[in-house]
């Protein structure tokens, strides 16, 4: 891919996607540039082979497409001052969470805009994303961007109006399953496993069933059903699970953390 690729901004996040696309081939760190306020930052992407500057303006001179991944408070800010810098040839990607697309189009005027939320397996290369076009961004805009963001995971296009949902499943989800390996984890210790394999067996666990729905297709219940044989040790296990609502506790997780998106995104 021949498009030059700058970070407004160069926390984790951007980190993630700027080793993802180098390590898929699509991107070189020769032809990325980041901004950051903090020198360490900055001297984490210099190591990496990426230039690194002071300005904002300076990311937007030497970038076909700029990857917004600043924090929400400051976006109004930073975009007003990229603004001027803004071409048609510019391809804005913002990832601050809860910065909507009119917000951003407001701030930069005609420019192209894409919003992604991303999530924190990003860093690992397994990201679960969603993205929503703004008013003047292409159907080849789109195509960039789902082959940018592919390079680190996995993306869809939603309407933006899902966008909160999406945080709700994927956005927050890291943090449920985190919580899922945790007490697994705990449960195996309780049953008298060393921690350190507990928690190698549980993590591996939750890693291969999702491998699992992913690669065969079948349904999460059947898989289930595949699992629990007639009298035996999961549907015991499950048992005590539907008795705890474990199922209504993520339901009511996701439509919570969506709720509390959708008044984020209104502040």
């Amino acid at each position: 891919m021949g498009c030059r690729v700058g970070f407004v901004g160069a926390g984790a996040m951007a980190e993630a996607i700027a080793r993802g696309l180098s390590r898929a081939s699509v991107v070189p760190f020769s032809r990325m540039i980041a901004a950051d306020v903090s020198e360490a930052r900055r001297r984490v992407f210099e190591q990496l082979g990426v230039k690194t500057v002071e300005s904002n303006h300076e990311v937007a001179s030497s970038s076909d497409v700029i990857i917004l991944a600043v924090k929400p408070q400051i976006a109004s800010i930073v975009v007003k001052d990229l603004k001027p810098k803004l071409t048609e040839e510019h391809l804005l990607v913002s990832i601050a969470a809860g910065v909507t697309l009119d917000r951003l189009q407001e701030w930069a005027g005609e420019a192209r805009i894409v919003r992604v939320m991303p999530n924190t397996p990003c860093l690992v290369g397994e990201t679960a994303a969603a993205m929503s076009l703004g008013l003047f961004a292409t159907n080849k805009d789109a195509d960039l961007v789902k082959s940018l963001f592919e390079a680190v995971g996995k993306i869809h296009i939603v309407d933006e109006k899902l966008l909160n949902a999406v945080t709700g499943v994927s956005g927050s989800g890291p943090a449920y399953i985190f919580l899922v390996i945790e007490a697994l984890a705990d449960g195996g210790v309780a049953a008298g496993l060393p921690r350190n394999i507990a928690l190698s067996l549980a993590a591996q666990t939750v890693y291969g069933s999702a491998k699992m729905v992913l690669e065969t297709g079948k349904h999460p219940g059947l898989l289930k059903d595949e699992v629990a044989s007639p009298g035996g040790t999961t549907i015991a296990g499950l048992h005590e699970l539907e008795k705890g609502g474990v199922r209504a506790a993520f339901i009511n997780a996701v439509v919570a953390a969506t709720e509390r998106g959708e008044k984020l995104s209104k502040m």
